[in-house]
This record gives structure tokens, sequence and C-alpha cells, in this order.
């Protein structure tokens, strides 16, 4: 096998967990293979539950198709922070995955936002996200449009009682400041926690839940290290965010659910505990945050 064959093939299989868990937030529409053979491959580890997440309308609506008619996969829905920003401005590639019938502007994002509140309603839908801000990848002129796409997500979730899933990239303050401004869920998570040790207690405070991802493996990770040693167990939850992330030593290969063991195992060693505790204490807070 070629390096660059090898560094696209999945990875192995890691030694299966002894006490079953959760994988977070995961995308599994956009995982090679089938929904039934990425969940198989996950329970074979010991990752016997998914939550699926919806980042536009149509990722959205597959999200609660597939949790409908799988019992293992939860799903949430949004509008990612990048998405508000190219329907308000019309961008054709952006407004046309949506489905939207007016050509952007304001409207364009309150039909979005509309269908995205039908869609919250659903059983089988657990959460409202991800929704935040994000200014790696937009600029100051999207800066509006992130801000009241998120603003009317934290309406939506608390108006059905679902969790909110935050996409909080290069925005720390600004997305704390939302929180604050609108009253946050009782069950709000910062997906692929971003922030440093100050910030981890700044949402151990307000009871915010914490989900790391592969990259608190990354060698140049420490400052998440240092946030999850901090993190209050109860507030810990983990993740993939596939197929990115994917945990050392295979990173740059693609993600997927069952590489969950291997993210979880460096987390119970930067706590100082036993895997079999940590996977507990995570299986016990992603039922909670999601209230499945």
């Amino acid at each position: 096998m070629s390096v660059k064959s090898q560094a696209a093939s999945a990875p192995p299989l890691p030694e299966p967990l002894r006490v079953a868990v959760a994988d977070s937030h995961t995308h599994l529409d956009m995982q090679s293979g089938t929904v039934a053979e990425g969940l198989a491959k996950a329970a074979s580890v010991g990752v016997t539950t998914v939550v699926q997440v919806g980042c536009d309308l149509k990722g959205s609506r597959w999200a609660a198709d597939t949790a409908a008619t799988y019992e293992s996969v939860h799903a949430t829905v949004a509008l990612h922070p990048n998405e508000a920003p190219r329907i308000v401005h019309g961008d054709p590639d952006g407004w046309s995955r949506q489905g939207a019938r007016v050509p952007g502007g304001d409207a364009a994002l309150d039909e979005a936002l509309a269908e995205i509140d039908r869609l919250a309603g659903l059983p089988q839908v657990k959460g409202v996200g991800e929704t935040g801000l994000d200014y790696f990848r937009t600029g100051p002129e999207g800066k509006a449009a992130q801000e009241r796409s998120f603003r009317a997500h934290i309406e939506i979730a608390k108006r059905h009682g679902k969790a909110l899933v935050i996409h909080d990239r290069d925005a720390h303050a600004d997305v704390l400041r939302v929180l604050k401004e609108e009253g946050a869920p009782e069950r709000t998570v910062f997906h692929c926690y971003s922030g440093d040790a100050e910030m981890a207690q700044v949402c151990a405070a307000n009871g915010y839940f914490m989900s790391f991802a592969g990259n608190m493996t990354f060698k140049n990770a420490q400052p998440l290290r240092d946030a999850l040693a901090v993190a209050p167990l109860e507030l810990v939850l983990v993740e993939t965010d596939a197929p990115f992330l994917t945990p050392a030593p295979y990173r740059g290969r693609p993600n997927a659910p069952y590489l969950v063991p291997i993210t979880l195992r460096a987390m119970a060693e930067v706590r100082g505990i036993d895997e079999d505790t940590l996977a507990t204490a995570i299986a016990t807070n992603t039922a909670r945050a999601f209230d499945y």
C-alpha cells in the first residue's frame, strides 16, 4: 500500500470499550458506507449511540429521518453558523441547498429557520444545533447574519425543550455574550470544545456541557487538555465530529464513530482516571444532555 493510499484508508478497529458510550456529535451523511454499516462498526467497539447533527436544511431533514429509522441514532437540526450568511447574501450554492424560495435576504433566513423550528418539534430530534458563531470561515460581513441565526436557534431550543449544540470557532467571547443575553437553554453543549481552561471554568459555572473531539489528542492541543483537566466530570462528553478531526495517531485519515475509544482513552489519561470510570460518566452525561 502506498503512503498516499494508506493515509486515505480507514484506521483499524480499536480495542472495544467495556462500558458503552455515545458519540455526541457526528455526521454520518458525510461518511463512507451505509448508516447500518457505520452503526454496526461503532457498536462492535462499544459506541452504541450516536447523535447525528444537521448543518443545513437538507442535512437536518436527513438527520431527523435517520433518527426515526434507527433506534441508536438521535438527531439535532440547525443552520450551521456559516450557512446563515450564505442564505442572507443570496449565495446560489447556499440557498439552493437550503431549498429556499427567495434569493437571499432576511426573508430567506426566516424561511429556513421556520423549517428548523418545525423539525425541532419532532420527537426523534433531541437538539438544536450545530449553531453558534464562526469567525474563522465567515468574515465581518457575515457576523450580523450569524448572530441573528444563533439567537433564533436559542429561542427554538428553549421553546421545544431541546438541547442547544454550539459551534464556536474563534468567537468565544461573543458566543458567551449571546448566551448570557438570550438566556441559555437548560441543556447547552459546546461541541468540539475549543476554549482554554479559563473558559472551561466559565462553562462549568453555567452548567454547560463540554464535548471533546479527536483534536484533543493532537500535539499542539495542550490548551484543550488543560481545559479537560479542570472541567467537572459531570459536564464532559466525547465526540468524533466525523469524518473530521480523526484522533492521533490516525490524523488525516477518515474519522467515524468507531474511533471514539481512542479519544476516550486519551481523555482518561488526562483526567488520571480509568477508562471505565470515564466511560460510565460520559454515557450518563450524554443521555442527560440530550434527554434520551
